[in-house]
């Protein structure tokens, strides 16, 4: 007898009663001032966080950031915002964004209980865009922020299949005796804008 079919024997042998599931429709955490709370969590975790009055703002916000100025490759989804040169459709294999400066892509809502935006693959050929570029800014009405995490997964729809991620602050890990880095192994950066008004 192998040394694991001995241990899940020996955990057969002594099987736990059967539990209820947490009841969930309780009073979970919620804020006086959702945005603040929002751009607070999102600073602290490493990110940025821009209230801009119109999507036309972008632009000159993003003229002051070096990292857009300097950038040589970007991609923009957010339609009408940055100077996108590259192409998703014309790539073929993601690899091929290895060396992608700058990506601007839109977010669907924002988590104030802690800094996260969920944003999904609709529309974008290649879902690696928001891991491989250098700096990542995201873009979303500043009144699709919800309290706490509960709200946010009430909020996720799977009628059909796709791609979603909650994404919180840049790349970062703090494994390698215990020193954090940003940008370990995505990108270095992420800005939030979150526009006031829709146009």
């Amino acid at each position: 007898m192998t040394s694991k079919v001995a241990i899940l024997a020996a955990i057969r042998k002594h099987p736990l009663p059967p539990r209820p599931l947490p009841e969930l429709n309780q009073a979970w955490i919620e804020y006086h001032d959702r945005p603040r709370q929002f751009a607070e969590m999102l600073e602290s975790v490493g990110g940025h966080c821009r209230f801009v009055e119109n999507r036309a703002a972008i632009d000159a916000a993003l003229d002051e950031a070096p990292a857009y100025r300097e950038a040589k490759k970007i991609v923009s989804l957010a339609e009408g915002i940055g100077r996108g040169n590259v192409d998703l459709n014309e790539i073929a294999d993601p690899h091929d964004l290895e060396d992608l400066d700058f990506a601007i892509l839109p977010g669907c809502f924002a988590v104030a209980e802690n800094g996260a935006v969920w944003m999904t693959d609709m529309g974008v050929k290649h879902r690696a865009v928001a891991f491989i570029a250098q700096h990542l800014a995201l873009v979303l009405p500043a009144n699709e922020i919800v309290d706490n995490m509960h709200q946010a997964y009430q909020r996720l729809e799977f009628e059909q299949s796709g791609f979603g991620v909650f994404i919180s602050g840049p790349s970062k890990t703090a494994d390698i005796e215990q020193s954090l880095v940003i940008g370990a192994h995505g990108p270095r950066s992420l800005t939030v804008f979150c526009v006031q008004s829709p146009h």
